[in-house]
């Protein structure tokens, strides 16, 4: 981050602002003036005339002095030299200057100050005190002047720097919430379509199968009823499941169960054998145990295949075969001849997109297409994933 300008981190001037400055500008000529007066009037007779004159137009142009804080600065502390008056605005002048900490123009005009105090003080001097001595308190003055407008610039600077950084911080919170929402929404989407799609291309399928079938029995028919009754509990239980990757706000557990892993895929084949589907399956895997967000990865590419071909090449064989070892990474495979039917199960078309980017996530990728009279979907995860 640059460093801030003295405009940046300047507080705006209201009325109590100037009314308090106002009323220390006119202590300060008082503590000025007041010994001085006297030898003002025995050294010139109009001099204390001319003081009040110079030191009321200094305490006009005091007043622009964040507009151009050099120029009024040096201009007010030249003046000080021969009117006691202009002390106050000089004085307030010089501190606003030192505020903006830029050395070679609080070393000027800290100069030009001193030497105007110096000559004040020696031609008003009504005591016997030594020069030496109004030399000194000259200094001490002059510097604590500049030393005070100094730190009152550093510390606006550091309460403009924090604050600053508590915003930005609030921003980047704020997006870093949003973008955390985003993704969270996104997985829960993918999610819900990789197990929903699958469970209703199953009861689609099963409902199809009843209304080509004329001759069956009451029985039959009951029974088919409740194949498509369980696959719609199925479908209710697996979406609990997708939602369990919500917490609880007060414990912070999981409110259901766990997503599938490596180990559920042969039970999710077995399921499509037992729904009428052919799938020959090949696991083919070298080392184990595969790591949980990996295999869920597999399981959700193979339960999308499965689902595919539900819908778009129904009666037709499904080849799934899935190889690898920790340092290959997990490949796997699908392949099922093209289909001539179809369910007519609406479909997004959104799944594919989903698992192409779950498993760029995985840092692994997901290939899919026709390759001559077969359908090919081809993934690959890392096994550190």
């Amino acid at each position: 981050m640059d460093r801030p300008t003295a405009q940046d981190f300047q507080p705006p001037l209201r009325l109590w602002s100037h009314a308090w400055r106002l009323v220390v500008m006119l202590l300060i000529s008082a503590l000025v003036v007041v010994p001085a007066w006297h030898q003002e009037s025995g050294t010139v007779p109009w001099w204390p005339v001319l003081d009040v004159v110079i030191g009321a137009g200094a305490y006009v142009l005091v007043f622009f002095r964040r507009r151009h804080p050099f120029a009024i600065a040096l201009v007010l502390s030249l003046v000080s030299a021969v009117s006691g008056t202009a002390g106050g605005p000089a004085v307030l002048a010089a501190v606003s200057l030192a505020t903006h900490r830029r050395w070679r123009e609080i070393a000027f005009v800290g100069t030009v100050s001193l030497a105007a105090a110096q000559f004040y003080s020696t031609v008003t001097r009504s005591s016997s005190d030594p020069i030496w001595l109004i030399l000194s308190a000259n200094v001490v003055a002059t510097a604590a002047m500049l030393g005070w407008g100094m730190y009152i610039g550093s510390r606006r600077e550091l309460i403009w720097t924090l604050r600053n950084r508590a915003e930005r911080a609030e921003e980047e919170q704020g997006l870093r919430v949003a973008q955390s929402r985003s993704n969270e929404r996104a997985r829960i989407a993918r999610e819900m379509h990789d197990v929903l799609a699958h469970r209703i291309s199953q009861i689609s399928m099963h409902a199809g199968a009843l209304s080509f079938r004329e001759d069956l029995t009451a029985e039959e028919m009951r029974a088919s009823a409740a194949v498509i009754q369980e696959k719609a509990h199925e479908a209710l239980t697996d979406l609990r499941g997708v939602l369990g990757v919500l917490r609880d706000d007060r414990t912070g557990m999981r409110l259901d169960a766990p997503q599938p892993t490596y180990d559920d895929l042969p039970r999710l084949v077995d399921e499509a054998q037992t729904s009428g589907l052919r799938v020959e399956y090949h696991d083919l895997l070298e080392d184990g145990p595969v790591p949980d967000a990996v295999g869920r990865t597999v399981y959700r590419i193979v339960q999308e295949g499965i689902t595919n071909v539900r819908k778009h090449a129904p009666g037709a064989q499904l080849t799934v075969r899935v190889s690898g070892s920790l340092e290959a990474g997990v490949d796997v495979l699908l392949r099922n001849p093209i289909g001539f039917a179809s369910t007519g199960t609406p479909g997004a078309g959104l799944g594919l997109i989903g698992l192409a980017e779950r498993a760029e996530l995985r840092g692994g990728r997901l290939e899919h297409g026709r390759s001559g009279s077969t359908w090919v979907l081809h993934g690959w995860i890392p096994w550190a994933a």
